[in-house]
């Protein structure tokens, strides 16, 4: 039977819904010439493959975070722990400083982009499966593990651009930045491919997320595999992690704002709910920002930067109030 309470999140699920649907259709239909045939179908070339991307990111990195804070017993830490974005960043700066800027790995997004997930993806299946079991199965250790090769990734990374030439670095600097001012519109169907698979390879592990958040013990005792239930879910995490990635760039405070706006709006425990709302919240902030990007500041600021400066102090406000808690 339904509760009030059950009511009021599907309610409030609506609204941003409608939220979301309003923002898209904002973007797709802002400052365009509908007397102009041409010109009409040539925006919606242009910012359709755009919303795509931004609600493909949006829906990745809202389920890992949701997912990875549940894993973790922890409201206040996102999957860059896990070091993909730092392991992104380093491929690149690798990439343009052994084979050049000019290089079919540097100019070809479509090989990029494989390379980048099949790199992210094998180091996340070394580290969240085979050190995952070499730890005895210790989700502590195994932020400790993300935490350093975070630090070992970027120090390498720092030092290649220390002696890259300027004229490389210039040319690198583009794509460590989350952008969607060029997207490339071949790589959405195979980015929708690779997490539709993992989710639905991982279908049986997330309807047992509910059962996951009461800890290890009562999980065991209902029957559940608990070491292999997280070692499986940190795996899809990272994948959707790499997916999202290896699409925009790296994103970092996105996942915190987004997860713990959805854990205050609806209050549940959940998950099914807690993600939806999650990757609602994303969209709005995606597909939101990138207006206010390309319409008020002209490409001056990318929407990154204000995710980080925002997710910056989101994130100190929540360490002041948990810690009031």
């Amino acid at each position: 039977m339904r509760t009030a309470a059950d009511t009021a999140r599907r309610q409030k699920l609506a609204v941003l819904t409608v939220l979301v649907l309003a923002a898209a259709a904002a973007y797709l239909l802002f400052e365009v010439n509908f007397s102009n045939a041409r010109l009409f179908h040539y925006a919606m070339k242009i910012r359709t493959p755009k919303l795509l991307v931004m609600l493909i990111t949006a829906f990745a990195i809202g389920g890992a975070s949701i997912v990875f804070q549940s894993i973790i017993n922890n409201t206040i830490v996102t999957p860059c722990l896990l070091g993909m974005n730092s392991l992104y960043t380093l491929i690149h700066t690798a990439v343009v400083f052994f084979a050049g800027s000019g290089s079919l790995l540097a100019v070809n997004a479509n090989l990029s982009f494989a390379v980048d997930l099949a790199l992210m993806g094998l180091a996340a299946t070394v580290i969240y499966s085979y050190l995952f079991q070499k730890t005895r199965h210790n989700v502590l250790y195994v932020l400790l593990i993300g935490t350093v090769l975070t630090s070992l990734f970027s120090s390498v990374q720092t030092t290649l651009t220390r002696v890259m030439d300027p004229n490389e670095y210039d040319a690198l600097l583009a794509t460590l930045v989350a952008s969607f001012n060029s997207i490339n519109s071949e790589i959405i169907f195979l980015s929708l491919a690779v997490l539709g698979i993992v989710a639905f390879a991982l279908r049986r592990e997330l309807r047992l997320l509910d059962v996951l958040t009461l800890g290890k013990n009562q999980a065991v005792n209902l029957g559940v595999n608990y070491d292999k239930c997280v070692r499986r879910l940190l795996l899809g995490v990272t994948l959707y992690i790499a997916v999202a990635t290896a699409m925009v760039g790296p994103i970092s405070f996105l996942g915190l704002i987004i997860a713990n706006l959805s854990r205050q709006l609806l209050k549940t425990y959940r998950h099914g709910q807690l993600i939806l709302g999650s990757a609602l919240f994303g969209m709005i902030v995606l597909v939101g920002g990138q207006l206010l990007v390309e319409r008020v500041f002209r490409y001056a600021v990318p929407i990154s930067v204000f995710i980080t400066v925002g997710g910056g102090f989101y994130f100190l406000y929540l360490l002041l109030t948990n810690r009031r808690t």
